[in-house]
Order: C-alpha cells, then sequence, then structure tokens
C-alpha cells in the first residue's frame, strides 16, 4: 500500500447524503464529532446545519460538490456512494429541463431507489418512446405507469417477469388499488411498448387483457352558462383563454400551444399546429373573439405565444384548468368538468345548429366519425322534441 493510500485510509469519514428539505435538493455532510471538519463544513458557501438531519449541508448541485471537495481535500475521505446513486436516479428519471423538484418525486428516488437493471430499463422505454415520436403527454403518462411497476419490483428485474406476474399485477391494481379503467388501459399499453417493442418479445404480450370502459356521457354547458362564465370573469387574458377554448374547440395544449402567427385575420382562421395524432387543422376564427383578442394583444403585449406567461413562455395547462374551475364558480355552475368542456360544449352547440356531423369531426380532429358521434347522445336538438309518456296521460 502506498503511503497516500495509508494517507487516506486513516483520514475521517465524510457520508454525503442526498435530502430534500424545505423544498430544495440537499447534500448532507454526515460525519462524526470533529471539531476541525465542523469548522470547514460551516464556512462553505451556503452551508446550513439542519436538525432533522443531524448535519449540515449544501445544495445538491455540482459547484457545491466541487467546493466540499476541495475544502476537505487532506483532510477527510468522501463517501459518494449515496449520491451518486441518487443522481443516476435522477439523470434517468427527471427530465433535464425539470430544475426544481417536487417533494414526493425527491422522496420516491430517496427511499425507492430503481435497481441499475431495472433503472436502465426505464432509460431504454424512454429513449424509445421518444425516437417513436409518441407525444409529451402519452410519454409522461407511459412512464409514470411503468416507473410505478419498477418500483413495485424491488431488486426483481423487469425482463424477467411472466406473463401470469403481469396479469396478477393488473388485477392488483384493479381490485386492491382501486385504479380507474382508463389507468390500467394506459398500464396495458406501457407494459406492451416495452415487452413487444424494447425487448421485441410480441407473440407474448400482445393479448393482455383490457377491463371495459365506462360508458361516460360529457359534461355540456348551455349556450347561457357559456355567457355568464365569460362575462362575469374580470380578468382579460382569462377572458380570452376561455373564448379561444371555445370558439374553436381547443383542447387545453392546443390554447397554451397557439403562437401569435397561429391567428389568421385575413382569412379568418386559426391554424392549430401539432395537434392529438401530430395532426395540423383549421378551424374558423370567430368575429366575436378576433375583436377581444385585439383588445387583449394591445393590454398585455404577448411576444411569440398568443398567451404567456409572466417569463416569456407558454401559459401553463394547470392555470388554464383552473381558469374555467374559477369561472364556473363565479357563473355558479356546479357541472363538473375541465376546460375540455368547452370542447364539448362547442361540438355540441354546433350539432344543435345543424352542421353535418362530418363537418365536426374535421373542426375537432377527430380520426373516426364514431369519436364524433358521441355528442348525438347529449344533443337536445332531436331528444328535446320527443314527448315524454308522461305528458301525454290524460288527467282528471
Amino acid at each position: 500500500m502506498s503511503n497516500d493510500a495509508l494517507t487516506r485510509s486513516s483520514l475521517p469519514l465524510i457520508l454525503l447524503r442526498p435530502f430534500f428539505h424545505r423544498g430544495m435538493e440537499c447534500m448532507g455532510m454526515v460525519f462524526k464529532k470533529n471539531t476541525v471538519l465542523e469548522i470547514i463544513a460551516k464556512s462553505l458557501p451556503g452551508a446550513r446545519w439542519t436538525h432533522e438531519q443531524n448535519c449540515w449541508y449544501l445544495p445538491c448541485h455540482r459547484a457545491a460538490y466541487e467546493a466540499a471537495k476541495k475544502a476537505f481535500e487532506g483532510q477527510a475521505q468522501l463517501d459518494t456512494d449515496e449520491l451518486k446513486q441518487y443522481l443516476e436516479q435522477r439523470k434517468t428519471l427527471v427530465a433535464p429541463t425539470q430544475e426544481k423538484l417536487s417533494g414526493a418525486t425527491a422522496k420516491l428516488m430517496l427511499e425507492f431507489p430503481l435497481e441499475m437493471a431495472n433503472l436502465q430499463a426505464y432509460a431504454q422505454f424512454k429513449d424509445l418512446l421518444i425516437l417513436k415520436g409518441y407525444s409529451p403527454n402519452t410519454i409522461r403518462n407511459y412512464c409514470t405507469e411503468f416507473h410505478l411497476l419498477l418500483r413495485l419490483l424491488g431488486k426483481e428485474p423487469v425482463s424477467k417477469l411472466t406473463k401470469p406476474q403481469v396479469l396478477s399485477y393488473l388485477l392488483w391494481l384493479l381490485e386492491k388499488q382501486g385504479c380507474s379503467e382508463t389507468k390500467i388501459h394506459t398500464t396495458v399499453n406501457a407494459i406492451k411498448f416495452y415487452f413487444e417493442k424494447v425487448l421485441e418479445r410480441a407473440t407474448e404480450f400482445y393479448d393482455l387483457p383490457r377491463p371495459k370502459k365506462p360508458y361516460q356521457l360529457p359534461s355540456i354547458l348551455a349556450e347561457s352558462e357559456v355567457v355568464d362564465m365569460i362575462s362575469k370573469m374580470p380578468n382579460l387574458k382569462h377572458k380570452c383563454i376561455l373564448m379561444t377554448g371555445y370558439a374553436g374547440g381547443l383542447r387545453v395544449s392546443e390554447i397554451v400551444g397557439l403562437k401569435i402567427t397561429d391567428i389568421d385575420s385575413k382569412r379568418m382562421m386559426i391554424h392549430i399546429r401539432g395537434a392529438k395524432g401530430k395532426k395540423d387543422r383549421m378551424v374558423p376564427l370567430s368575429q366575436v373573439l378576433l375583436i377581444t383578442l385585439l383588445e387583449y394583444h394591445l393590454a398585455y403585449q404577448p411576444k411569440v405565444y398568443l398567451f404567456e406567461n409572466p417569463n416569456g413562455g407558454p401559459y401553463s395547462a394547470r392555470s388554464t384548468q383552473q381558469i374555467i374551475q374559477d369561472a364556473k364558480q363565479a357563473a355558479g355552475i356546479q357541472k363538473k368538468g375541465s376546460i375540455h368542456m368547452l370542447r364539448h360544449s362547442y361540438a355540441t352547440h354546433l350539432m344543435e345548429a345543424g352542421t353535418d356531423l362530418r363537418y365536426i369531426q374535421e373542426l375537432l380532429g377527430h380520426n373516426s366519425i364514431r369519436t364524433t358521434m358521441r355528442y348525438t347522445h347529449v344533443s337536445i336538438k332531436s331528444l328535446g322534441n320527443i314527448q315524454s309518456p308522461l305528458d301525454r296521460l290524460k288527467w282528471e
């Protein structure tokens, strides 16, 4: 053993332990009582003490680690195994653009780290979804369900799962966890994608059973309710968001993805780009909406996106969803539903006004006319003209 190795082995040990504290990813410096090390630790830029973890800690990022490594050089050995494991999980499971994590996400990675084989499986799974051009929503949903399965497997590699084990897992989700049929369908799709596309074992998992989804009619607003919601919104941007969603029958992702250049006032059309299924489509631009948008543009002066957040990027889908909840409350509307109910109402109101079903299909961007036909079940145009047999009875 060299002199340097002997020197290192005699140095006190500092464990660099990742944890989540006060909304921040932290790197704890855990060591036995040592005055010299304590002086060095608390002198580091940004160092703080936590009674909960009983240690000094730094923000968990490269600059802080390099500063600690340099400060403790020759004074202590750094044990980085736990930190490396956490960072490996983070690199694979968290999107590069997501700088700040939630406590729930950090807790999962700290308390339920994936085994290396399953971590690699997750990386292969996600990479292939991206390469095949799946939508961000689909990638997020598939990865969420696949990640849940991997966490439950513990040390067992996912590639070793048998079909009976997969069926048992699906039954557990349905019966014990009370998961919805929609969630089970997403889980089946994710599992099938891994075994059939990543591992290329198509003959084994092609016929996984799926629970029957309940047939639910969408929530529809009356035309007067749409007027009430929009007219009672004091915020001009929020009012424009609601009007745009209803005037074009747009999905929430389509509303927040609109750019200023997508509003064609010459041809009176709205160009919706890269919608569900990566399809572009055009919908008519309402004259009433255009007038309100011009007023909004003068007041807010968006640069790129039609509806921008304070930092200049697109308005978030979550904030957009909150707008309609506030609008329903202001209008005293008790019907349940997200901003998607504006799209449902748009389609139903077009149908009630006599618009041909094929045109409505094109306006909504549906691949199949069967999807559009469900609005015939909620339209009052025909159903409203049917007289109840109770009303035909002759009463004395």
